[in-house]
């Protein structure tokens, strides 16, 4: 347990960035099931526009270090790929 003032302090900032940063994970996760779910449905129109939208949510979590770029940019390629290979 944090024992001076500044310690309590950081251990408090500390928890609610970790429940911040909980939060937009789940949201990273969630869009990429939503483009997973759209390819797996096999809508090839409705899996490209639900990529376009949540490649900007993609990269506003990767813009505020939640997750690495590199990861991000990953991410993304494999999504994109994976749409362009449907039928």
């Amino acid at each position: 347990m944090a024992n001076t003032v500044q310690a309590r302090k950081r251990a408090r900032q500390a928890e609610i960035r970790r429940q911040q940063n909980a939060g937009l994970h789940s949201e990273l996760r969630t869009a990429v099931k939503k483009i997973r779910k759209a390819i797996k449905a096999g809508d090839k129109a409705a899996a490209r526009t639900v990529f376009t939208e949540s490649q900007s949510t993609i990269d506003s979590i990767t813009g505020k270090g939640i997750i690495h770029r590199n990861a991000a940019s990953r991410t993304k390629s494999r999504l994109a790929a994976a749409i362009k290979a449907m039928a």
